[in-house]
């Protein structure tokens, strides 16, 4: 399954308006299944999206985590 471009969008949008501090907290799997509900709380994904996605962010979660660090460096920062 592929992943289309609104999906993409809307994952990277839920990634950036949840509170750094969660993303750091949670487990890998945590992670994965926090944002997947917050995308299904605003679209229906049928099966075969929910594993493309999980997929996909899975093989991302080092760079969320990395993201979500340099928001809390910069906000400490200032």
């Amino acid at each position: 399954m592929h992943i289309n471009t609104s999906m993409l969008r809307l994952t990277w949008s839920v990634i950036e308006d949840t509170p750094s501090s969660e993303l750091l907290a949670l487990t890998d799997t945590g992670l994965i299944k926090l944002i997947l509900q917050q995308i299904a709380s605003k679209i229906l994904l049928n099966g075969e999206e929910v594993c493309a996605l999980y997929t996909y962010i899975a093989s991302r979660t080092s760079l969320i985590r990395d993201i979500a660090e340099s928001r809390v460096l910069a906000t400490s920062l200032m």
